[in-house]
């Protein structure tokens, strides 16, 4: 019997194949199972259906997505646990206050995700560590005027985003 969904066909058919594929990239097979699904769920949560010629192909390429994006995740958590482990005890935040901090980190990054370096850099300066203009032109080595394009073209990006 023939899936009503391609979505469902492609599931049956591949699922299998790609969690081993992601079990070879990641030695773990409980990620491997999560990014499987969360490949899966890019395809669903899509705003058209794609249209799939080699399955495979597609979602190799789909996962290497998935893939990359936990990798910076992780990246992005272990920085942020070095930099609480660098703060004094008596002002670390609770456990719930680490993980709403870290959601709201990764939001950020997905958020600024394809703007150049420089600009997502110039916006962190000024966003989490709280520098001035001039302070952030001094430290990225530009002009006050790059600085301000470079936060207007970040805060667009977070604006439009919502």
């Amino acid at each position: 019997m023939q899936p009503d969904n391609p979505v469902e066909g492609l599931y049956h058919a591949h699922h299998s194949w790609l969690t081993g594929w992601l079990r070879r990239k990641l030695g773990c097979p409980d990620s491997a199972a999560d990014l499987a699904q969360d490949t899966f769920m890019r395809i669903l949560n899509a705003r058209e259906a794609p249209q799939i010629i080699e399955p495979r192909a597609f979602l190799t390429t789909l996962a290497k997505r998935v893939l990359f994006n936990h990798y910076r995740r992780q990246d992005l958590e272990r920085a942020y646990l070095d930099a609480l482990a660098q703060m004094p005890e008596n002002v670390a935040p609770s456990e719930e206050e680490r993980a709403i901090i870290l959601q709201t980190l990764m939001e950020l990054d997905q958020l600024l995700d394809g703007l150049p370096h420089l600009v997502k850099r110039a916006f962190l300066l000024a966003q989490v560590d709280g520098l001035t203009y001039p302070q952030i032109a001094n430290e990225l080595g530009i002009s006050i005027a790059t600085v301000k394009r470079h936060l207007n073209k970040a805060a667009m990006r977070c604006y439009f985003a919502l």
